[in-house]
């Protein structure tokens, strides 16, 4: 039973997250080239998916009623918008769709999360909690392999939304059955204390907020990196799929090294890991520093994510629902900057670097903030 829920909330984060948010990175230069959308307004249609995750994600938090509905609307949205998208033609249709999936993917990953959480811990099985997060890694990389087929066979950008769409619809055929019935998603009875914001909380709300804004264009904009800088290349197209498989194997050495270290530590030096893929993607010749990137900035996605939320509870362990909606909304609000500040970026220069040197910094500052803790500190100075 507890294998079967994990499972269920690992296909369920393939489809919302892997494919319905973050199959648009792969499809970004297929789009270009069919004219659908510039490099700058391509950063403007990915800040409106982030905006709807913003949205979708803060509403499941706070919500009382018609919770499985929204899981289960979620869900099936995120493939519909999948399949609608391959009608899409321009900028603002894409826009719009985007917004839309990214309400449902912020439904779909808060909600999914705090059924497997509190079902696995039932069972005795917490420790299945933390594979379940890395399905958005393992749906990029399926979807980083299908875009290899699909620019293989010089397919349009239509058919390849349908091609993912088709794939969502499987997988979430599969195991739609055991998705949770009325009445077994939890529903706060109570609303707890008000959190104070203690200097070690607002300083790991900026971090995750930092780390959401850093990893977010190079999560966005690797493939059309690759298409530009090695067109026709073979190699730069799997720079997609890297990214997914290292975030899948990230996340499993994080749980490896548990009890290595401090969980705060351990976070900033991902978040110094990730800076530095940043760098390399943008600073390193050749394919070698996309690849380099794609290693350390995906190896860094879901570890960053579970780090951050574990130091939200290890240092407001009574108002856990308050800081992951505190933390979510941090790092939607980051991912939100990221690619406006890329189309700035492309608007005032033709190109993406400057907005990738600040995302790289913006990681490195994120990670500082979080090396010590107060008490750590305090004792430094004595």
């Amino acid at each position: 039973m507890a294998l079967r829920i994990a499972l269920s909330g690992f296909v369920v984060l393939v489809v919302a997250m892997g494919i319905g948010r973050f199959a648009f990175t792969p499809q970004v230069p297929l789009m270009i080239t069919a004219g659908q959308l510039t490099l700058t307004s391509a950063g403007l249609v990915a800040a409106m998916n982030y905006l709807g995750y913003l949205v979708g994600a803060w509403d499941a938090m706070r919500a009382h009623r018609f919770v499985e509905g929204r899981l289960y609307l979620g869900v099936s949205g995120a493939v519909a918008i999948t399949l609608l998208s391959a009608v899409a033609d321009n900028a603002l249709v894409h826009g719009i769709l985007r917004f839309i999936i990214g309400c449902m993917s912020g439904w779909s990953m808060v909600l999914i999360a705090a059924w497997t959480n509190e079902r696995l811990a039932h069972y005795g099985k917490p420790g299945l909690s933390a594979a379940v997060f890395a399905g958005p890694g393992a749906g990029i990389a399926l979807s980083g392999l299908l875009a290899v087929y699909i620019q293989a066979r010089a397919l349009s950008a239509g058919a390849a939304w349908q091609i993912y769409g088709v794939l969502a619809l499987i997988l979430i055929v599969v195991v739609a059955r055991y998705l949770p019935r009325k009445g077994q998603l939890h529903r706060p009875d109570t609303v707890p204390e008000p959190l104070i914001l203690t200097p070690d909380l607002r300083r790991l709300v900026w971090s995750y907020s930092l780390a959401g804004f850093g990893y977010i264009l190079p999560a966005t904009f690797l493939s059309q990196m690759a298409a530009l800088r090695f067109p026709g290349s073979v190699f730069a197209q799997f720079v997609w799929p890297v990214f997914g498989a290292a975030a899948v194997a990230g996340i499993a050495l994080s749980i490896a090294m548990r009890h290595v270290s401090t969980t705060h530590r351990r976070l900033a030096i991902v978040l110094w890991l990730q800076g530095l893929g940043v760098f390399a993607a943008w600073l390193m010749p050749g394919i070698s520093g996309l690849i380099t990137g794609a290693l350390l900035v995906g190896g860094g996605f879901l570890c960053a994510v579970q780090l951050s939320l574990h130091c939200g509870r290890e240092l407001a362990p009574a108002h856990t629902r308050y800081m992951a909606g505190l933390l979510t909304t941090g790092y939607a609000l980051g991912q939100l900057v990221g690619p406006v500040t890329s189309a700035v970026s492309t608007w005032l220069t033709h190109r993406l670097e400057p907005a990738l040197g600040l995302a790289g910094v913006a990681l490195f500052i994120g990670g500082a903030l979080v090396w010590n803790r107060q008490s750590e500190r305090q004792k430094q100075l004595q």
